[in-house]
Parts: C-alpha cells; structure tokens; sequence
C-alpha cells in the first residue's frame, strides 16, 4: 500500500456510527488505491457510503477501523492539529457551491489557504494566487468579486483556491452540481487538463455523465466497492466544449 506512487492507499477501511441504540455501517472494509495522476470517479446512490468516504479521504474524519496513507504517510490516527496541517497542504477541495467569499476578490479568495499554513514555508501568497488563477484561465480577473463573475468562473476561482498549495490531491465533490451542461463541461475539461498536467483528482459523483470524465469509475454500495474499472468510452472535455461553444455561436 505504501508504493512511492501511491497517493490514496485504504486498507479495510471500516466507519460505524451510533445512532441511539443502533449502529450504522457506513464502509463495511474498503480497499482501494489511487496512484499519482489517476482521475478516479467516486459513485454511489445516497447511503451508499462514498460521503463518508470521501470525508476520510479529505481528512475531515477518521474511520472506526483500518489504515489510510496519504502520499504513503499513515494519517488515519493522527492528532486533529497534525491532520489539520496535512489537510491543508497536501488536498485541495472543489465544492458543489463554490464557498467564495462574497466580498473578497478572486485574488483574496485563492490565498486564503496560504493564509492558513502553519508550515512556516516563505510563500509570496499574493504571487501564488495569481499563478493559481493564471492556471485555471482567469489570470484577468484577479480583481472581481464573486457577483461579477458567472458561476463558471466562481468555480474556476474555487478550483484555483484548491490549487494554491500545490497539493498531492484534488478532491471534487458534486463539481458540477450548481452549473449548466455547458459550462459543465467547460469545468470538466479544466479538470482533465489538470490531470494530465499531473493532479492526481477524485471526484464525487451520481452522475454517470459525469464520471465518464474520469479514467476510473469507483462505485460503492452498502459500504462496500462493488465496480471498480477504466472507463471505456471517456468523455473529452476538450473537444465537447469546443463543439457546444461552435453550436452557441451559429
């Protein structure tokens, strides 16, 4: 589980709630591995365990049993500040609503994870957010708030926000969720573009469209994997958004 390019590596991964006097299995023993730029497409009806998976994942929570390495570092049992710490710089995390702050500029909004990096590393904040939003195409925008942007833009800040710290891992959760089909697939294609620079992405999905994106679909059900393959016929974002623009405009 600890090979060098490992960077999601679940081994039996169990989580039991208490609710009253009963106890909920929510991941009933999961394996999986993610390698360094894999796109992976989490799936899974509602209870099917991918939320709380993808929680333990992103270090928001711990399971009730089994081991989790990130980027080979067992995190599963660490303190709460120390997971803080490698939360923040190691996931970066694109929401279904975009999380901006209303009043801040697209510039102010990317830096505030450096602001949150107790490292002590020497980050020209201001300069790496301004890389982060060149990076996701809105390098003429550093200086717009959230409501002079349109919701495609506003995720593209979000996405540069996850990027600022340069982290091991992106995790999508329902990216596309407040978007239209169009500028779904303009997100899309910004994802796909970041893995093939390198970003190892796991995204969070009920759409089957959707993960047709990703290069493997990963799909949970009472706890459990029960389909974990490529993707056969993937979907280029690319060459969609390109197609729907040239539609727009006839």
């Amino acid at each position: 589980m600890n090979a060098t390019n490992t960077v999601i590596g679940l081994a039996d991964l169990h989580k039991t709630y208490a609710m009253g006097r009963n106890r909920v299995h929510a991941l009933r023993g999961v394996d999986l591995t993610i390698a360094s730029g894999e796109m992976a497409a989490i799936m899974g009806a509602s209870g099917s365990g991918k939320s709380t998976l993808m929680n333990i994942v992103g270090c928001l929570d711990r399971p009730t049993s089994g081991a989790y390495e990130l980027d080979g570092e067992r995190v599963d049992s660490l303190e709460r500040n120390r997971l803080a710490d490698i939360r923040n710089r190691r996931i970066g995390f694109v929401f279904q609503g975009f999380n901006l702050l209303s009043r801040a500029s697209a510039l102010e909004n990317v830096e505030l994870p450096l602001l949150y990096d107790r490292s002590g590393r020497d980050v020209d904040t201001a300069a790496a957010a301004r890389r982060a939003l060149e990076r996701v195409g809105l390098g003429d925008r550093s200086d717009h708030q959230p409501n002079e942007l349109s919701g495609g833009q506003q995720q593209r800040v979000a996405i540069a926000r996850a990027l600022v710290t340069e982290p091991s891992l992106l995790l999508a959760d329902e990216p596309t969720g407040n978007l239209d089909t169009a500028t779904s697939i303009e997100v899309l294609a910004l994802f796909q573009e970041l893995n093939e620079q390198g970003l190892t992405i796991a995204m969070v999905t009920h759409e089957t469209d959707i993960a047709r994106y990703a290069r493997r679909i990963v799909e949970l059900r009472d706890g459990l994997i029960v389909r974990d393959e490529p993707v056969r016929q993937r979907s280029a974002g690319a060459d969609l958004a390109a197609a729907v623009t040239a539609e727009i405009a006839v």
